[in-house]
């Protein structure tokens, strides 16, 4: 792309032919809010959040979607640029409860950031208010759409990031929500429960069933990590609170998702705390399985594999390897397979 230089705030900086005013200006330092925008979707520029005064135009533009040009001259923060931010954030306001102290959000709210950052504490616009029942009908998310902005950021994540298009745009004017079609339950429609509406959900339209009172944002620790599911290597970012999995975010640099999760690493981490699950060997003895060290199994295990292979040969044997391991951990398996105990007979949970 062609390098071009424009003029934002007073100071020359550079651009490439066909960014966008917030690309430049992200990339040069400049804070511009956001509410529909996210760097994972494509822009649409429907909230006019992010508004600038561009030096020609008769009418503020959207930064997200208006393309730069040679000798371009912006305004980030004028005043009038600053009260139409705040005027259509009010507007979101007018519709839009007021509980952020008890809101699962707190803290990580888009829209209270907004608030902070403008100095509005109120809106000056009452009026009709939609009273939406919470739809917690599924046992992922709870929607609640009182809260939501319609950006569509979930309806663009739902079609360009997962493909399904489960969700979309119903009714018009104020009775404008977002749904499935014939707004029937996500559970009854082509929903995969990705997850991935949730975590570009700007407000707490969107909300993790399994998260609901374990915790405020700021009392988690994070941990990037390996999804435990299959050898795809995607990473996850948990939030974790007293040694407890709360959470799992997005890791939008991870190179082999880039952000994206299926419905069991997004919410499938209840087995790690479950009751159930085993946390040492169990080996059987006298028709009983009972604990024992990794060195009794491992040496169990050895000596039956052994006396097999001694009795039947080797191809008595066969080695079903885990979606659950890693790729590499997949090779050894195999590698032990063919190698060692002298068996093709190895095939994959995967492929059954």
């Amino acid at each position: 792309m062609a390098e071009i230089t424009l003029t934002i705030d007073g100071k020359k900086v550079k651009g490439e032919q066909g960014d966008t005013i917030l690309e430049v200006c992200q990339k040069n330092g400049v804070h511009i809010p956001t509410l529909c925008y996210h760097p994972a979707l494509p822009p649409e520029g429907i909230c006019r959040v992010c508004l600038v005064e561009v030096t020609g135009q008769r009418l503020l533009q959207p930064s997200c979607t208006f393309k730069v040009s040679e000798g371009m001259e912006v305004k980030t923060h004028s005043p009038n640029v600053v009260e139409a931010r705040r005027f259509v954030v009010e507007l979101i306001l007018s519709d839009h409860p007021l509980d952020c102290m008890t809101c699962e959000m707190n803290g990580h709210c888009e829209l209270q950031d907004l608030c902070y950052e403008l100095g509005i504490k109120e809106t000056r616009f009452p009026g009709v208010r939609h009273a939406y029942p919470i739809d917690d009908s599924n046992p992922f998310i709870e929607r609640d759409y009182n809260k939501c902005v319609l950006c569509r950021r979930c309806v663009r994540a739902c079609e360009y990031m997962n493909g399904v298009e489960a969700i979309g745009i119903l009714w018009r004017g104020f009775e404008t929500k977002i749904g499935t079609a014939f707004d029937i339950g996500l559970q009854d429609s082509p929903c995969e429960f990705c997850g991935m509406c949730v975590e570009v959900c700007p407000t707490g339209a969107l909300t993790p069933i399994e998260r609901k009172g374990q915790g405020r944002e700021w009392e988690f620790r994070h941990v990037q990590t390996i999804c435990p599911y299959c050898g795809m290597g995607c990473q996850l970012d948990l939030n974790i609170k007293e040694n407890q999995i709360v959470q799992v975010q997005s890791v939008w640099d991870g190179p082999a998702n880039h952000g994206w999760t299926c419905v069991k690493g997004r919410f499938g981490f209840d087995f790690t705390h479950h009751p159930d699950r085993l946390t040492r060997p169990l080996i059987k003895k006298d028709g009983q399985f009972v604990e024992a060290t990794w060195d009794e199994a491992l040496d169990l295990v050895t000596s039956r594999l052994g006396e097999i292979k001694e009795k039947h040969s080797s191809d008595a044997i066969g080695v079903l390897s885990s979606a659950k391991c890693t790729n590499e951990e997949n090779y050894v398996v195999q590698k032990f397979a063919r190698a060692v105990i002298g068996t093709n007979n190895v095939d994959h949970c995967a492929r059954l």
